[in-house]
């Protein structure tokens, strides 16, 4: 039997770090947790290794040519070009069932690129005007609000997660982030029915 990973992904301002943290408080399941990769610049209330490993574009590609980068998305924002990437580290190497954030794009190469492990999106849905509303409250407390990129963002989601790509990735599964706690019971019960 595979070891699964499950892939909590959404459009922006959905809740995925807010469930995602919930999720892994209340853990009776033993899932461990991916921490993904990116060249993005932190924002003030991030960790290193904890939310993101923040790396610069030359650590990234000497991992790239070591062959530790699983999948990979690279975006053009208003602040220049990102990355974002999963790699085969200290995380990713024992037998626990794996827990991530990620996008669409993230899910559909992992299932190319990790066929040794079963791949299961966990999909958060939120109506379009909450999710403004929170995408600018969040900008609004850092130091350098990114209002530009905030909006670039919010626009490339929905044609990142339109209702054709969601059916070509095969996603039919949604859960609906309109009470954290009963989105968080809701995951958690799917979890533990696929694990």
């Amino acid at each position: 039997m595979k070891e699964k990973v499950f892939i909590i992904m959404g459009k922006s301002s959905t809740g995925k770090d807010t469930i995602f943290r919930e999720i892994m408080k209340r853990n009776h399941l033993g899932l461990k947790r991916v921490v993904p990769y990116t060249t993005r610049p932190r924002r003030n209330n991030e960790k290193d290794g904890k939310q993101y490993y923040f790396v610069t574009a030359e650590e990234r590609d000497k991992m790239a040519h070591e062959g530790k980068i699983l999948e990979i998305r690279n975006y053009q924002t208003a602040l220049g070009e990102w990355s974002y990437f999963t790699a085969r580290d200290q995380n990713w190497d024992d037998k626990n069932p794996h827990l991530m954030i990620g996008t669409l794009d993230t899910f559909k190469k992992l299932k190319i690129n990790c066929m040794d492990r079963e791949i299961i999106p966990i999909y958060i849905e939120v109506e379009s005007g909450d999710r403004l509303q929170r995408s600018l409250s969040r900008e609004r407390k850092e130091k350098n609000p990114k209002y530009v990129e905030m909006c670039r963002r919010f626009i490339a989601d929905e044609m990142d997660f339109s209702e054709d790509a969601l059916k070509a990735a095969g996603i039919k599964k949604r859960f609906y982030n309109k009470d954290l706690k009963k989105t968080v019971d809701e995951i958690l019960s799917f979890i533990e029915d696929n694990i």
